[in-house]
């Protein structure tokens, strides 16, 4: 991978199309996580207005500190980076106490986290006439949809969404962001234990990135081993029924002879 070139390529990209959508800058939700840091660093490149928001919910310490660190690294970095606070938890609670009592499953809330967050990143967003840009990578976004529909996943521009796993780490180092993200497990966040990916999907990203990349080039299935047809079945299985959240919403398309 040409490092240095790629960071090139996506900095100019962002610039392009924000001028073009006559947008002022960027609003990013950082995790403490590896994408969101290298999503924000990105932007920031730009020389273009980079809000950055820490939006806690019940978050685990490790997950904010780690966030905080991020933020003021690149502060320090970039001028035109600024950041605010948002502390949602009571809010959250009051969603939580809203629902009826047999929709709070945990699966439920965590996906409502993601989406109060969304509502937050486009409240900035609109006010400020910039643009959400979103922290997902390509294993996420189009292997396995391991992301909140209309919660992480909406956003308004997908900077590294054609980047596997492996290469955001890549730029990440490259870029020498802070050594904490770096080497933390990667995760989703919404969770109060602050269980990893990899304790929710059964798989690595690494396992996921080589299934994705044997489905694209399928070759013989029966050197496999269990542990290998196993990732198979957990990245198939993913693919399978998150295809809402990857492929466009369905239109009932009305005959000419009806209208």
């Amino acid at each position: 991978m040409k490092k240095q070139e790629t960071i090139t390529h996506i900095v100019n990209w962002l610039n392009h199309y924000s001028e073009q959508s006559g947008t002022k800058g960027f609003v990013i939700g950082i995790s403490g996580g590896i994408d969101s840091a290298l999503t924000s660093t990105l932007c920031a490149m730009t020389g273009k207005p980079v809000i950055c928001l820490n939006l806690p919910i019940h978050q685990h310490k490790e997950e904010y500190d780690r966030g905080h660190e991020h933020i003021t690294w690149l502060k320090i970095k970039f001028p035109n980076v600024t950041s605010q606070e948002v502390e949602l938890t009571e809010t959250f609670h009051s969603i939580y106490n809203a629902f009826p009592e047999e929709i709070r499953d945990w699966l439920t809330m965590a996906n409502t986290r993601a989406r109060l967050r969304m509502t937050t990143l486009f409240a900035f967003a609109g006010h400020h006439k910039m643009l959400v840009a979103g922290t997902g990578n390509k294993i996420e976004d189009f292997g396995i949809g391991f992301f909140t529909k209309y919660g992480d996943g909406g956003v308004d521009i997908s900077p590294i969404a054609d980047l596997m796993k492996s290469e955001v780490f890549a730029l990440a180092e490259e870029l020498e962001i802070i050594e904490s993200i770096q080497v933390a497990p990667p995760t989703d966040g919404l969770f109060a234990d602050s269980r990893s990916d990899e304790d929710q999907i059964g798989a690595t990203y690494n396992e996921l990135e080589w299934a994705m990349k044997f489905i694209a080039n399928p070759h013989n299935f029966e050197t496999l081993n269990e542990r290998q047809k196993l990732v198979l079945d957990i990245y198939t299985t993913r693919n399978k029924v998150n295809q809402h959240k990857m492929t466009p919403i369905p239109v009932c398309i009305i005959p000419d002879e009806l209208k």
